[in-house]
């Protein structure tokens, strides 16, 4: 894919599989337009870091899906609330008390650390999953057999609680 047109005409092959793509992240016709096209536009600014010989398809849907993420960020932290009043009227008018989620927190960045410590061949398909996508939705996406997407999600969870075994069995040791 050396030539501008060739980059063109791949992508616009994918356009299909594009917006479909896009909506079923969105949920929304309008959003998911939005997202195809910003998707494109990111695609055509940065043809030049692709690199000839890798697919295609998987890459235009990494952008894809690292767009509707950043995006989601940002409407996750425009809904947050900042009480500017000199009292905190707003803040400390709550009737109901919040819980300290700091434990189930800590168990969470732990279980992260260990999810970075699987092989990328199981790790990205068990994210995958884990962040909704269907089994079908992964193959498609990675370009791998159905069975293949099952397996190595089943093998992610299988050494993962092993990792997590082993971690508290190793810590019971270190208290003795």
């Amino acid at each position: 894919m050396s030539q501008p047109t060739d980059f063109h005409t791949q992508l616009n092959s994918m356009s299909v599989l594009l917006h479909s793509f896009a909506f079923n992240l969105t949920k929304n016709t309008e959003d998911a337009k939005d997202l195809y096209q910003e998707t494109a536009y990111r695609a055509i600014t940065n043809m030049d870091k692709f690199r000839p010989g890798t697919n295609f398809k998987a890459w235009l849907f990494t952008i894809m899906k690292n767009i509707f993420i950043n995006n989601y960020r940002k409407k996750a932290k425009a809904n947050t609330i900042v009480d500017s009043t000199d009292n905190l009227y707003y803040i400390n008018s709550t009737v109901d008390a919040i819980a300290n989620r700091a434990e189930s927190s800590m168990m969470m960045k732990e279980l992260v650390t260990l999810i970075e410590k699987l092989d990328d061949s199981i790790r990205v398909p068990f994210l995958m999953h884990y962040q909704g996508y269907k089994y079908q939705e992964i193959a498609d996406y990675l370009d791998l057999p159905l069975g293949t997407v099952k397996s190595r999600i089943f093998f992610a969870r299988k050494e993962l609680k092993d990792l997590i075994g082993k971690r508290y069995t190793d810590m019971a040791l270190d208290l003795d």
